[in-house]
């Protein structure tokens, strides 16, 4: 996604927010540590280890890959602020620089939220075992797997400790991790999507009715087939399908699902993929919505045959250590493309308390979309 950020929008600034879903309280002290944390961050660079093994990654473009060399994080872009338990984070700056700031943001929140608040996983042993059976199990059912729990992991410890157990159980049917560390730790395929922020700075730049098909649009002509996954819900995946015409569903490989009944999308995208001709068994659904072992296997009997699935699980995999996971999430709130003022973003999910953005933009998209 840095890649077709740093290409097609260059000088596009934007602002994300932090928003804790959950509720939970931050203890005392909290935001000073984060702040410690990122700014550490600036001392990170690519290793000449990393970039052969990023070399290898067919679709990342040499030129994209010196400027990786060269990127290192600014924490002038990221500002903290607590107020009792309440924790505030907000990130502003050029859209090619501060997109790498979400995953390893989270990450840092969730784990030191545990930390701080002293909430013990399992024994390694326990944690390593519950990876196992759910490894073992979904080899049972034949089904593809990878890890995308990076975001609301326990620790990076357990999270290694996890992928260790799931590469060993899983075989073949551990596909990879959107991790890209420890995909070259464990020889993995760093796999993933694109995410919900493509299609939200599109919306700001060429309207809500425009934003899927410029977005897929853009998308095609940056990695010319690579990369086939569509995100269908950013503004429900009723206005996604309308703009997946023949040209796209033929282009892309699959779709991915990540909010609402994942039966009723199944059922949803094969008759979609019916109506414009196309064999659906020859297309693919990427589920990654709070998946589970029976979740998974739900949808695979009720897929089984009719289109080809894999599974994108997340926190039941890098946080199923014996705590209750934090529910939160980092989102682009607006957005500045060249030559145009900021632009409130937002999000409208196929569940509802899952709307992101301010109210007035929300129900100005579902007025402009004809969402009811």
């Amino acid at each position: 996604m840095q890649l077709a950020v740093v290409k097609k929008f260059p000088r596009a600034k934007v602002r994300y927010e932090f928003i804790n879903r959950g509720k939970d309280p931050f203890p005392e002290g909290f935001a000073e540590e984060l702040r410690r944390q990122v700014f550490a961050m600036q001392n990170l660079q690519l290793s000449l280890e990393e970039k052969l093994f990023l070399e290898g990654l067919y679709f990342l473009e040499p030129t994209y890959i010196d400027f990786l060399q060269g990127y290192r994080y600014n924490p002038g872009e990221v500002g903290i602020v607590q107020k009792g338990n309440e924790l505030s984070v907000s990130i502003e700056g050029y859209w090619y620089r501060t997109i790498l700031w979400e995953v390893p943001l989270m990450a840092l929140i969730s784990e030191l939220y545990f930390k701080m608040t002293g909430k013990q996983a399992f024994a390694d042993e326990e944690v390593a075992n519950i990876a196992r059976k759910k490894a073992v199990k979904y080899k049972m059912l034949g089904v593809q797997f990878a890890d995308f729990g990076t975001r609301r992991r326990y620790s990076h410890y357990h999270h290694n400790l996890i992928i260790e157990s799931l590469k060993t159980s899983g075989g073949k049917n551990f596909i990879g991790t959107s991790n890209v560390h420890f995909a070259q730790k464990y020889g993995l395929k760093a796999i993933g999507t694109h995410a919900h922020e493509w299609f939200m700075f599109h919306a700001a730049k060429y309207g809500f009715k425009s934003a899927n098909k410029t977005g897929l649009e853009n998308w095609v002509n940056i990695f010319r087939g690579d990369l086939g996954i569509a995100l269908s819900d950013t503004f429900t995946t009723e206005t996604f399908f309308r703009s997946f015409d023949t040209k796209f569903a033929k282009l892309f490989d699959g779709v991915r699902h990540d909010s609402g009944d994942p039966l009723a999308f199944a059922d949803k995208t094969i008759s979609h993929y019916e109506s414009l001709r196309i064999d659906p068994t020859t297309k693919s659904i990427v589920f990654s919505d709070g998946l589970n072992p029976e979740m998974v296997e739900t949808i695979e009997k009720h897929c089984r045959g009719r289109i080809r699935t894999s599974y994108g699980i997340g926190t039941n995999f890098t946080n199923d250590v014996g705590v209750k996971p934090l529910n939160i999430v980092i989102k682009m709130t607006a957005a500045k493309p060249e030559g145009q003022e900021y632009t409130p973003t937002v999000k409208l999910s196929d569940v509802a308390g899952k709307h992101t953005g301010d109210e007035d933009t929300v129900e100005l998209a579902k007025r402009v979309l004809g969402i009811l």
